[in-house]
């Protein structure tokens, strides 16, 4: 059966995704600039300010606000060292409180607060996070360069996680196979795969643990 070209910005079914942490991927950088197949000048570089809500009793949902916008993404399986996540839900504020109550606070596992009104601000939601001792939201400005590699949707960035700054580098595909030949031709392979949650966790000190890169 022949493969689906990937293509940037457009939806495809859930995709692997490597993705590693650290402060200098220098050389792995210039590989993958190297090795990349042209893009679209959209995707060269973009930058973006987001809000993380972090739970701590969860590490299966990624939940992000951007623009606006809140995005939740779901856990679904790992293979051959890969994790796939699937869309899980989006939404825009202000933010009814079905959706709070039936989707938003489900996916932080967490108690439920009192909802008294039909619809919450982003204000009044964020108000919410910072009553609930479980949840903790976290800034994080990205500075993003994307390439495309073994048609594999890769990216460098420069993240900073309440200021703090991390280098991530990563790929992603629908494909398994085409990913773990992405790591190895640009020198990855020996690197700890880690997601977005973890890292920031690490870096707030709700999981006490030092990145290996």
């Amino acid at each position: 059966m022949e493969k689906k070209e990937l293509k940037i910005g457009e939806i495809s079914k859930p995709r692997f995704e490597f993705r590693t942490f650290g402060q200098d991927f220098d050389e792995q950088t210039y590989r993958m600039s190297r090795l990349s197949t042209p893009i679209p000048e959209k995707v060269w570089k973009r930058e973006s300010d987001e809000i993380y809500i972090l739970s701590r009793t969860n590490d299966i949902n990624n939940t992000k606000i951007r623009d606006g916008k809140m995005d939740i993404k779901t856990y679904v399986q790992t293979v051959n060292g890969l994790e796939q996540w699937n869309p899980l839900m989006k939404g825009e504020f202000p933010i009814g409180a079905d959706t709070l109550k039936n989707e938003v606070f489900p996916a932080f596992q967490v108690e439920m607060p009192e909802l008294t009104k039909s619809e919450y601000t982003l204000e009044e939601f964020m108000q919410m996070i910072k009553g609930n001792s479980d949840l903790q939201a976290v800034k994080v400005r990205k500075e993003r360069f994307g390439y495309m590699v073994n048609n594999t949707l890769c990216e460098v960035g420069n993240v900073y996680i309440n200021g703090a700054h991390l280098v991530t580098i990563n790929s992603e595909s629908t494909e398994v196979e085409d990913i773990k030949k992405t790591i190895q031709e640009v020198g990855l392979g020996e690197m700890e795969n880690i997601n977005y949650l973890q890292a920031i966790k690490r870096v707030i000190g709700m999981i006490d643990k030092d990145f290996v890169n």
